[in-house]
């Protein structure tokens, strides 16, 4: 079983940069959908995680039907979406050994509205309080998805206890 975070037409470079950082962290697939907000070379990026790149299983789609064209159990996918009514802790990340995919939208927009209409039951959300902020951070909320996941699937292949240098700390 794979995890994936997928970003539908991101447009900040330093959150996809920092979503590559959580991805090479937990050893979680990319999936970017463009169009891209911004070229993977520049600069926000490689600073919020281009150095963690090369180790983040990156794939590209050409847009959102060429990615759900990738997806062979669609039951396996997750529409992050403030707007939905399920809890983002409700689902079971255990089930069978299909890989879950978690699609999240661009920042100004979120996901296609008639997109999230057709597949409510798909719908996860995170709980917030919107007379607060419009939205979480998208690097944040991909965040809190995927160890909640990770969680529920006993961490698989993570280190479980840090060993800290020369053993200073006993």
């Amino acid at each position: 079983m794979t995890n994936h975070i997928a970003l539908f037409e991101p447009l900040f470079p330093a959150n996809t940069g920092n979503i590559a950082r959580t991805c090479a962290g937990t050893d979680t697939v990319l999936d970017l959908i463009k169009p891209l907000g911004f070229s993977v070379d520049d600069t926000h990026l490689k600073r919020a995680g281009l150095d963690y790149w090369d180790k983040v299983d990156v794939r590209y789609h050409e847009n959102l039907p060429a990615f759900l064209a990738t997806i062979p159990d669609q039951t396996q996918l997750y529409l992050v979406s403030k707007f939905a009514e399920r809890d983002y802790t409700e689902p079971d990340y255990t089930v069978n050994d299909n890989d879950h995919y978690f699609l999240f939208g661009k920042e100004t927009t979120g996901l296609p509205e008639s997109f999230m209409r057709q597949n409510p039951e798909k719908c996860i959300r995170i709980p917030q309080d919107d007379s607060h902020i419009r939205a979480l951070n998208l690097s944040n909320s991909a965040a809190i998805v995927i160890y909640e996941a990770l969680r529920q699937q006993a961490f698989p292949q993570l280190e479980r206890v840090h060993r800290y240098p020369h053993d200073k700390l006993k």
